[in-house]
């Protein structure tokens, strides 16, 4: 059994040395136990510390691709490397290395696929406002995803190989709430475990501001949810429409038999406008299930053959054997 530890960087030379230093060498239940850089354009001397540190891989990527380009490339980096489990952390050294083993142990316990780490968050030094964006953004994460995770933006998290491989993030921004709610559609086993958490030594450089932050969370999750469950989210609003439509239909006519008619044609008109919007995302809800549909399938075949190229991979010398198999 191998883990990985990746974590993403992006200008911390102040942090990593001690981020690295508090990471374990050695995890009961693990053979082996790795750690991966994944360089996100840094200027500093993170490199030079990571390697200084004796990491066992550097990912430098091509310019700056943000947290979640970061975390797609330590997936694949940390798969390409024979994980069994996937450990991902922060370079700013938030997390405590040696909670490490906590968070595995789920996992290695047969009852997850997907662990998170819940942090202290009434004890951080977070504003009133934070701490209530955290709780709704989670609560909103939970319904969405049929998860019970009560901190859904942690970074602090372990997946199994088959759940990173099932794992594909869209956003630009953040891979935090994508996931649990890709993993959770996906009827993965996603657990929460309580982990420790150091001193903040300084702010979040993912957002600039709260009100960007909701509003960029808030469009992921309305992204992923139309692309695992359109259905419902184009169905609920046309079912709406539609109730209502019908309840303008049935009040003009009220007031038609009545001989009133002429004075409420607006309800009429508004009810012709809402019923057709109806048939629209009725429409639409339709077939955004059959595209999902298929992308599932198209999702499935993605991640059979990721799994032949990573088994091919580690068994160079099987490849060749069946190579020469077929030219016989």
């Amino acid at each position: 059994m191998k883990l990985v530890i990746q974590i993403p960087s992006h200008n911390e030379e102040a942090s990593l040395a001690g981020t690295l230093a508090d990471l374990p060498r050695s995890v009961p239940g693990f053979d082996r136990v790795e750690r991966i850089l994944v360089d996100d354009g840094s200027a500093d001397r993170s490199v030079e510390v990571a390697r200084e540190a004796g990491v066992d891989e550097v990912v430098a990527l091509p310019g700056r691709q943000g947290l979640a380009g970061a975390f797609r490339a330590g997936l694949e980096a940390s798969l390409r490397r024979g994980a069994d489990v996937i450990v991902h952390t922060d370079a700013d050294n938030q997390y405590r290395g040696e909670d490490v083993e906590r968070l595995v142990e789920p996992i290695l316990e047969g009852r997850a696929d997907m662990v998170v780490g819940e942090r202290p968050i009434q004890d951080m030094p977070f504003s009133f406002l934070k701490k209530l964006l955290q709780r709704v953004g989670s609560a909103v994460v939970r319904r969405v995803s049929g998860t019970a995770v009560p901190d859904a933006t942690s970074g602090f998290r372990a997946y199994t190989r088959d759940a990173a491989l099932q794992t594909h993030v869209f956003s630009q921004f953040s891979y935090t709430l994508e996931t649990i709610i890709q993993l959770g559609l996906r009827r993965a086993r996603i657990v929460s475990v309580p982990i420790r958490v150091n001193p903040v030594n300084r702010p979040s450089r993912l957002f600039r501001s709260l009100p960007e932050f909701v509003l960029k969370q808030a469009l992921t999750i309305i992204r992923i949810y139309a692309i695992y469950r359109p259905f419902e989210l184009f169905a609920w609003p046309g079912l709406v429409c539609a109730l209502l439509a019908v309840a303008l239909g049935l009040r003009f006519l009220v007031f038609y038999v009545a001989g009133a008619g002429q004075g409420h044609v607006q309800s009429l008109i508004l009810a012709s406008i809402l019923a057709s919007t109806a048939g629209l995302l009725l429409l639409a809800s339709v077939l955004a299930s059959l595209t999902a549909a298929n992308r599932t399938l198209l999702e499935d075949i993605r991640i059979r053959l990721r799994k032949l190229e990573l088994e091919r991979r580690s068994d160079p010398q099987g490849e060749a054997s069946i190579s020469r198999s077929r030219s016989a």
